[in-house]
């Protein structure tokens, strides 16, 4: 019972609406259409005119508005298409930009890695060269080399006998000093007690 009544009822709605939209002219959906067209909200006029053409779809002005309107939405669109396609050509070159940045960045620190490790690899090698030449140092100053330095200098290792006679002759020519207490120096200044 409820269901019936209902759709009668809202029959009754969509038949008043259309009858009312038959009392408005369709200048007043033209003139409608106009002034949002002008206000640049072209999807309200497009709704008006739609609307006016619905009731009225011979009017030659609602016609021609119309074509306006889809004109104005088509440029609308291309404008708005044009925006994005700057905008990603935009983003594009700045990704690419990005990217040359990265790949300079990475060739450089590569080329500073390359230069460490060489860097590195050289000071491993005079390394090696020192440690290589060290051992050969120390068996040239056991052996060669005191030789040598004994050689030039005239200098050569003493024997004990030898040790003994040199230090008997220091003991003869050491004298014995006998020690003085430090006299204090007297002031003239200072005055002498007599008492």
């Amino acid at each position: 019972m409820r269901l019936p009544l209902l759709l009668s009822l809202s029959l009754l709605l969509l038949t008043g609406l259309s009858v009312r939209a038959q009392f408005i002219p369709a200048e007043d959906f033209f003139n409608n259409g106009a002034h949002f067209y002008i206000s640049n909200n072209i999807p309200s006029a497009m709704e008006q005119v739609d609307l006016g053409l619905k009731l009225y779809p011979n009017d030659q002005k609602l016609i021609a508005l119309d074509k306006l309107l889809k004109q104005q939405q088509q440029q609308q669109q291309q404008q708005q298409q044009q925006n994005q396609q700057q905008q990603q050509n935009q983003q594009d070159k700045q990704n690419q930009q990005k990217q040359q940045n990265q790949q300079a960045q990475q060739s450089q620190d590569k080329k500073d890695q390359d230069a460490q490790a060489k860097k590195e690899a050289e000071q491993k090698q005079e390394q090696e060269k020192q440690a290589q030449a060290a051992p050969q140092d120390k068996q040239d100053k056991t052996g060669g080399e005191t030789n040598d330095v004994a050689e030039v200098t005239g200098e050569h290792e003493m024997t004990p006998k030898e040790a003994e006679h040199l230090l008997d002759a220091q003991k003869n020519n050491e004298q014995f000093l006998t020690l003085k207490p430090k006299e204090k120096a007297e002031d003239a200044r200072r005055l002498v007690k007599d008492w």
